[in-house]
């Protein structure tokens, strides 16, 4: 996998969390347990830090950075759909953000949120508990219900059983 040390400081990935080969992360990143980084993701703490909570995912294609001396920072069971962009925010624990989504500085999403697929979330946003937030530039569209509260948690757990599968059974064959 491609990990790099940069200006001394190295990436920490928990023994059980997975970075496929093809993830890039650089500098201050911390990928905790039971993390699935897929493929083209890349993590570039070189300005700024990056945390990746235990039982996060971050799918094929997005990005994490931050601007210098600040962190993008996803709290536990943080879940970051294809292509997503998230920049110098905090997620706090149990939320998605949807595909092709881009979250940019100073966003706080509080927990059990669910930032809707290609939603630009604007700098400073703060973003309430168990909200669903769509749009460009996105809004608090209306409070999510339990059940889907805990599809998203049930979808996040799959994350988390792929991350086991890949270490015990993925396998380069060209």
């Amino acid at each position: 996998m491609a990990i790099y040390e940069f200006n001394g400081v190295r990436p920490q990935v928990h023994p059980t969390a997975f970075v496929h080969p093809l993830a890039c992360l650089i500098g201050q990143v911390i990928v905790g347990a039971n993390c699935y980084i897929a493929p083209f993701a890349s993590l570039r703490g070189d300005f700024g830090g990056i945390e990746v909570g235990e039982g996060s995912n971050i799918q094929e294609s997005c990005t994490l950075h931050a601007k210098p001396g600040e962190a993008c920072r996803l709290a536990a069971n943080s879940h970051v759909g294809h292509g997503a962009i998230v920049h110098g925010a905090k997620v706090e624990q149990n939320c998605l953000i949807g595909m092709n989504a881009v979250v940019m500085d100073d966003v706080a999403i509080g927990e059990n949120s669910i930032v809707a697929a290609s939603a630009f979330v604007k700098a400073g946003m703060l973003i309430p508990p168990n909200s669903l937030v769509g749009g460009l530039p996105a809004t608090v569209i209306r409070a999510l219900s339990d059940v889907e509260i805990k599809s998203k948690a049930a979808a996040t757990r799959r994350y988390q059983v792929l991350a086991a599968d890949c270490h015990r059974s993925l396998l380069l064959v060209g």
